[in-house]
């Protein structure tokens, strides 16, 4: 994958009347689901300007309140573009944008299961979701992200009391900055995972959680913490 200085897509930040920090970045969610309205959520509350596509261009719009919406297949218009769609459906953005997704920095919220087995289900010779989605996107820079948090903890940044927590791996530090910013100014908290052959942990994670949601051990509400 090419180097990436990312200083161009770091998204700068300022305080509001009321003191609060925002961000000052753009940011594309692709899917209006339940993780990608949940991004979308924090992505406004951070105070980022925030395009969502979808096929269904009015449910995009309706993905939270102050987000543009967009039918697939309209430009992208975000420095960060957020891929919260089914790790099948990438296929269907890699041919209709992989053009506009050079030189972004593009986050992959996918667990790649096989709901059948629940096994992780990865293109051979692959360890991870994000590194197959790096390969194929050689002018982007690719960033683990969301796919260990529940959509409910995401929506409404609170895990049991405490701020929801975020895992995050990248190759790019700037690239990982860039999300972590906006992450944390909408009052979440990010741990980094390091270098993005981590994904593979943070997938098989990620799939062990909605392993125990499904087998009902564990509530769709609950999810990592941590405790300091």
């Amino acid at each position: 994958m090419r180097p990436y200085n990312g200083h161009r897509h770091s998204p700068g930040t300022a305080r509001n009347g009321g003191g609060k920090e925002t961000i000052m970045s753009s940011i594309t969610i692709f899917g209006a689901g339940n993780i990608g309205s949940a991004v979308a959520g924090l992505a406004v509350k951070a105070g980022a300007n925030v395009q969502v596509i979808d096929r269904n261009p009015d449910k995009a719009a309706a993905a939270a309140e102050g987000v543009t919406g967009a039918k697939f297949g309209e430009p992208v218009t975000g420095d960060i573009v957020v891929l919260a769609l089914p790790f099948p459906a990438y296929e269907d953005v890699l041919a209709a944008y992989a053009g506009q997704l050079a030189g972004k920095t593009v986050v992959d919220p996918s667990n790649p299961i096989d709901f059948t087995t629940f096994d992780l289900a990865l293109p051979e010779g692959f360890g991870s979701a994000a590194e197959y989605l790096a390969a194929k996107l050689p002018e982007s820079t690719v960033v683990k992200a969301f796919n260990t948090t529940f959509a409910a903890t995401l929506a409404t940044g609170v895990n049991d009391g405490a701020p929801t927590v975020v895992q995050l791996a990248a190759d790019s530090e700037d690239a990982k900055n860039a999300v972590k910013t906006f992450v944390e100014a909408a009052g979440l908290r990010t741990v980094d995972a390091g270098a993005l052959k981590r994904a593979q942990y943070l997938e098989g994670y990620g799939a062990l959680q909605i392993i125990l949601g499904v087998t009902e051990q564990t509530p769709w509400t609950g999810g990592f913490k941590v405790v300091k």
